[in-house]
């Protein structure tokens, strides 16, 4: 395997565990140059994606660097610029890559993918209603639905569906001026202008925009600073009637660590979400996007991949680009069996086993906990509610007892348990919120 094709099969696993958005912010233009002594050395294109790398991202490529080639030990990241990487990707691969990754390919000015349209977005009951918000602000940006704001689990379309908008309004008003960013890029930036003390030039960039997009807006949650800045922002657009469109993980309500002035805000405008597509949607997503990719794939094959994998879009597109990649090199017809083998490291990925940890994790980080505040003997209300979900969820997804419940945390006594897991349970009949919370918190948990 050349450098060239170990570095696209990390990016193709890299794809399935974050967003769309984050993907092109961190990933692009990033190769591996060399390994040596174990040692791989990856090249990236500036010293603050360096540093991102390093930071947010290190113990996961070397993981499945490490799975791919054991041979490797050891990982370090320099800066290289695109330009200067050229002949060197020429020389390991001089015909073609082995994965196409559209999601680099984005305009410089609006950070828009051309690629992402209403066109190749395929609309199920799971996502009807933000289409046709979407559809409907696109025709008419700042008059109607704003702020338009979007949630749904990971990997359910939310970016492709941001993006279309965008491309849309840039169709039918092609002198509007549109700007697309995620929720960590625009963090980045704050914290950028505000060490070279040109917050207000960045400001001004962002107040010229007549249609902002922001993706992963819970991102936000805790970072003060950043609220302070965007919340400025956002009343500078929305006075002058500019749209503004984001999307999360959860609805407002359920955001922590999240101001109220913005939470109100948000709520002011247009709130819809994305559930999980159903059977024939992911049938036909599937469909679409093989077409599109220029894969030939037989319907048993098809049916195979959207029955084992339900959970959200971004696996089934994971699943696609395996299959893609092997009949590239291979350069021959897959039949089912193969496919079962290609896939069943993500079809039957040990991950998907639920544990209380994962819980236990999954909802400390929904409200914006640690997972200690949650085993804590702590009585404050925003550490109690959280921790009596997660019990309930113990209950409810592992089937445990009250006494395994209690153990699991600090060795609480049983009747604890029971007090919260039937307190949940009773108030999850009457509270449409609490629902909505469990529904993504599950969510949470099964797609980590």
């Amino acid at each position: 395997m050349s450098l060239e094709e170990l570095w696209q099969a990390v990016l193709a696993q890299v794809q399935l565990t974050i967003s769309p958005a984050n993907f092109t912010t961190w990933f692009k233009n990033t190769s591996i140059v060399s390994i040596k002594d174990g040692e791989a050395i990856i090249s990236t294109p500036n010293s603050f994606v360096k540093e991102w790398l390093e930071q947010k991202y290190n113990k996961q490529i070397f993981k499945t660097l490490r799975g791919l080639n054991e041979e490797i030990k050891n990982i370090q990241f320099l800066i290289q610029k695109a330009e200067t990487k050229s002949p060197r990707r020429e020389f390991f691969m001089p015909e073609i890559s082995q994965l196409e990754f559209p999601e680099f390919k984005t305009d410089k000015e609006t950070n828009l993918n051309p690629r992402y349209t209403f066109e190749n977005f395929i609309i199920g009951s799971f996502n009807e209603l933000p289409s046709a918000a979407g559809l409907a602000v696109s025709k008419s940006p700042g008059a109607i639905y704003n702020p338009l704001f979007i949630y749904g689990g990971v990997g359910l379309g939310k970016t492709h569906l941001l993006q279309a908008i965008g491309n849309e309004v840039i169709k039918n008003f092609p002198k509007k001026r549109v700007k697309y960013v995620s929720s960590e890029k625009f963090t980045s930036e704050i914290v950028a202008a505000i060490r070279s003390h040109e917050i207000e030039n960045l400001k001004n960039k962002y107040r010229q925009a007549d249609v902002l997009i922001i993706d992963d807006i819970q991102f936000l949650a805790g970072k003060e600073k950043t609220q302070e800045e965007f919340f400025h922002i956002f009343n500078a657009l929305y006075d002058k009637n500019k749209q503004i469109i984001l999307s999360s993980d959860s609805p407002p309500k359920a955001i922590p660590s999240l101001a109220e002035r913005l939470r109100s805000r948000f709520e002011g405008g247009m709130i819809a979400d994305i559930s999980l597509p159903e059977l024939e949607t992911r049938l036909a997503i599937l469909k679409n996007k093989s077409q599109e990719r220029g894969i030939e794939l037989s319907e048993e094959v098809l049916n195979f991949i959207a029955i084992n994998v339900p959970r959200n879009i971004r696996e089934l597109e994971g699943a696609l680009n395996r299959l893609m990649a092997y009949q590239k090199i291979q350069t021959q017809t897959l039949g089912l069996e193969m496919a079962k083998s290609l896939l069943k490291n993500l079809i039957f990925a040990p991950n998907k086993i639920i544990n209380a940890k994962k819980i236990i994790q999954g909802v400390a980080e929904f409200y914006d906990l640690k997972d200690r505040d949650l085993l804590s003997e702590s009585r404050k209300k925003e550490i109690v509610r959280p921790r009596q979900v997660a019990m309930y969820l113990i209950r409810e997804e592992m089937k445990g007892s009250f006494p395994f419940i209690g153990r699991k945390f600090g060795g609480k006594d049983h009747t604890t348990a029971i007090h919260s897991c039937r307190k949940i349970a009773k108030e999850v009949e009457k509270n449409e919120g609490l629902t909505e919370e469990i529904s993504l918190i599950r969510q949470r948990i099964y797609s980590a």
